[in-house]
């Protein structure tokens, strides 16, 4: 699929090394390819000829000596922003309406050249951070369709990954412009509250919301910026554009206690090699950002959320069926809150956000997860609200606080979906956030995501886990056949982080180690890694007889895997041979 950056299209059309019309063709030709593999990315669609004729005008222009900084550039738009020729639904027909013009974003966009191929899926009422609350189908991650793609900006995130078009519109009011990003290997950048008019955008909380872009790169990111950050009178929420510098010397992050992975050991591991980059040049201080949390929670567990109840009020009142059930049950909430809530909501928000603007006197910048981990699709509908809460974590507090973000990879999980950390600076620091990134960026030296593959379905992909063992499974020991006779393949030969001892089980046929986590008088303890399918995982797992058992083991090189570990009594009576490094050299020396 397509990695042309939008900086280079426009670059090539300005100049005419190519056309307009070519890249609109080229564009049309993927977006069609991809409807065999998720055409629910989708909500409504320019026809070929509605995108040849504006590329054709984009043509004309250039050869006139007009300088657009967009020129010919595909783009999408999520469909709760008006684009003039698309009916705006918010992901809800019954909502539907024809826009008499575009919003103030898509004015400036076709201004500058893009071209709108068409209007994305979302959330409901951008009300979500999964992208699975939609009649119109649910788009799902671009690189393990089994995965959620994230929301609410799910289609436009996922037409920016699958290589359809180099830059996508979303809108983020708890994380929604960064948390699909993070999940599909983008760049998703939230400027500051009113750098961008959201003149023409339904509202979810008119006071907070923000249209975001979704890009490959930085570069993207900052030239839509320069084509969107003005001033637009007829927008009340609109500020002029201000740009503050940021010297990236303290970057905080939070205390490790409050660090929320729910069980996700790879971002984990990943969101500490992120601040390993960024220690490279910058002091990482950690911060109680217990009154971050407090303020994320007036989102939704506050008075807040009677601001989407005001949005929706109308369909909420006379066809509320046509909300989506999970959509309905978190927005009708806001009937129940008062005015003396609402109140109490600002006054206590105003505080939290003394206590974040003090905070920047001692901070130049935030670094958090984007979120602590992602979700099958599966999973989300078991616990819809819940685990949409968890993955809001990081992100809900940013814009009640007036704060910018920029979304970044930070990593590959082995199930190829992706991790990501979001960079969050005061209010006007956006344009320094894109330098910082880059300079995160070229200290991490990510290793590029999976390559898409359209004649594959990448929820065919095999789902692995990695297994370290330390005794009867190793390579010509006893018990190895468990291994080979579920297909699991060799990774390596390794040793565990210098934390553990080892321990030969008394009484134990054939003789099994014990593997315990020490804080004291550890060592590096020889294993070899597997990789094999969750399925024969799970079986195997069964097999683990009492008191041995599979938890998470840290390797030398700081990643984990799954691995053998030990019930405290499994040390009754044993022998310490941690003094060995491994079992094979027990083994050999017993022989």
């Amino acid at each position: 699929m397509m990695r042309d950056s939008a900086a280079s299209i426009a670059a090539a059309v300005q100049s005419s090394k190519t056309t307009a019309v070519a890249v609109a063709e080229a564009a049309l030709a993927r977006i069609a390819a991809y409807d065999a593999i998720q055409p629910q990315i989708w909500i409504s669609r320019a026809s070929a000829e509605q995108v040849l004729a504006t590329a054709r005008a984009v043509d004309a222009r250039i050869a006139a000596g007009e300088a657009l900084p967009l020129a010919g550039v595909p783009y999408a738009a999520k469909d709760n922003i008006d684009v003039a020729g698309f009916e705006t639904t918010a992901a809800c027909p019954a909502f539907a309406y024809s826009p008499e013009a575009s919003s103030t974003v898509a004015q400036r966009l076709a201004a500058a050249g893009a071209i709108c191929m068409g209007k994305t899926n979302l959330d409901q009422f951008a009300t979500g951070l999964v992208g699975v609350r939609s009649p119109y189908g649910i788009p799902r991650n671009a690189f393990n369709r089994a995965y959620v793609s994230g929301g609410s900006s799910s289609g436009s995130a996922i037409a920016v990954a699958a290589g359809l078009v180099p830059i996508a519109l979303g809108t983020d009011t708890a994380g929604s412009g960064r948390v699909p990003a993070a999940f599909n290997h983008l760049i998703g950048f939230k400027p500051t509250k009113g750098r961008w008019p959201t003149r023409g955008v339904v509202p979810a909380c008119r006071s907070v919301d923000c249209v975001t872009v979704f890009a490959h790169d930085t570069v993207d990111a900052g030239l839509v910026d320069s084509v969107l950050a003005s001033f637009d009178p007829a927008d009340a929420w609109s500020k002029p554009r201000a740009d503050r510098d940021l010297a990236p010397r303290r970057l905080g992050v939070p205390l490790r206690r409050q660090r929320q992975f729910f069980g996700d050991a790879e971002s984990e591991y990943f969101y500490d090699r992120a601040l390993e980059n960024l220690a490279a040049f910058a002091e990482i201080v950690e911060i109680d950002i217990a009154p971050l949390q407090e303020a994320a929670q007036l989102l939704y567990g506050g008075p807040w959320v009677a601001e989407r109840t005001a949005a929706m009020a109308q369909i909420l009142t006379e066809n509320p069926d046509a909300v989506d059930p999970t959509v309905r049950a978190v927005v009708e909430a806001g009937w129940s809150k008062t005015a003396v809530e609402a109140f109490n909501g600002v006054y206590r928000l105003a505080e939290l956000k003394r206590h974040a603007d003090l905070m920047w006197g001692e901070l130049d910048a935030l670094v958090f997860p984007t979120t602590g981990t992602t979700y099958r699709v599966a999973e989300l509908a078991a616990a819809p609200i819940a685990l949409n809460s968890n993955l809001g974590a990081y992100t809900n507090f940013v814009n009640l606080l007036d704060m910018a973000a920029l979304a970044v990879p930070a990593g590959t999980r082995h199930n190829a979906t992706g991790f990501g950390i979001t960079l969050i600076g005061p209010a006007d620091t956006d344009r320094a956030l894109l330098t910082l990134a880059d300079a995160y960026l070229a200290k991490a030296s990510l290793t590029p995501p999976p390559p898409l593959d359209l004649a594959k379905d990448p929820e065919t992909r095999m789902q692995t886990v990695k297994l370290a063992v330390v005794g009867a499974h190793l390579k010509d020991m006893p018990l190895h056949w468990q291994l080979t006779s579920r297909e699991a393949v060799f990774v390596e030969a390794t040793h565990t982080a210098p934390t553990y001892k080892l321990y030969a089980m008394a009484d134990s046929v054939p003789p099994k180690p014990a593997l315990v986590h020490s804080t004291e008088g550890g060592a590096s303890i020889a294993v070899e890694v597997y990789e094999l399918g969750v399925a024969e995982f799970g079986s195997f797992t069964v097999e683990v007889p009492a008191p041995l058992a599979i938890g998470t083991v840290t390797l030398a090189d700081g990643t984990s895997v799954k691995g053998f570990v030990a019930e405290p009594r499994a040390i009754t009576g044993a022998e310490d041979i941690t003094h060995l490094g491994g079992w094979r050299a027990y083994i050999a020396q017993k022989n």
